[in-house]
């Protein structure tokens, strides 16, 4: 697998704050963003907002039943376009900006791959670049549980027996991302806002792009 320079991806279970600790990370840039050091900062996420995304998202709701072979396929074609599309992830990395995505392939090889085995998952991303860094969300599932108790929507995979596996496979397939050449780091993503966004911060400032 070839590295795709500038691009870092967070990782997680639902409920390990991914999402939250995103937007935490554009607002920390906000300003500094393509001056004093900081490069141009672009965050993201998948399922997109891309039509495609939104097939995904719809599904993931209940709102339709969908084969888990075809949700498979929909999040490939979805991330080839959040890819290489235009202004996609891919042209921004080259052309220097930093690029942080709520979610990557690993998220496809967890939930997919345990949804319809590993080999589909597996076929479908096998040739989309590794991320330059990885940071891997790491909570207990029943603390993860408890902070979506008071959403008025759950997703499909959003309850304790399946989120049990999602952590364990997690830990299962990161050591090849880490084989591939992708710096993967784990978060303690049990403690509060403040301390996670240290933490993340302390890892994404590493990356070579702050250093040119």
């Amino acid at each position: 697998m070839t590295i795709l320079n500038n691009f870092a991806v967070f990782e997680g279970c639902d409920g390990s704050g991914t999402t939250t600790q995103l937007g935490i990370l554009k607002d920390f840039f906000g300003s500094r963003a393509g001056s004093g050091g900081f490069p141009l900062f672009y965050p993201t996420f998948e399922p997109t907002e891309g039509p495609i995304g939104r097939i995904i998202r719809a599904g993931l709701k209940g709102e339709f039943p969908l084969v888990p072979e075809t949700v498979a396929f929909l999040f490939a074609a979805d991330r080839s376009e959040h890819l290489y599309g235009p202004d996609g992830v891919a042209e921004r990395c080259a052309r220097g900006e930093l690029v942080v995505s709520d979610r990557y392939v690993p998220s496809s090889l967890v939930y997919q791959g345990l949804t319809c085995g590993e080999e589909v998952p597996f076929r479908l991303n096998r040739d989309f670049p590794c991320p330059e860094l990885i940071l891997f969300f790491d909570i207990d599932p029943e603390t993860a549980q408890k902070r979506m108790a008071g959403r008025r929507e759950k997703e499909i995979y959003e309850y304790l027996d399946f989120q049990i596996r999602v952590r364990e496979r997690y830990l299962k397939i990161l050591p090849g991302f880490t084989a591939a050449g992708t710096r993967v780091e784990t978060i303690d993503a049990s403690r509060g806002p403040e301390e996670v966004a240290a933490r993340i911060w302390s890892h994404i400032q590493k990356m070579p792009i702050f250093k040119r």
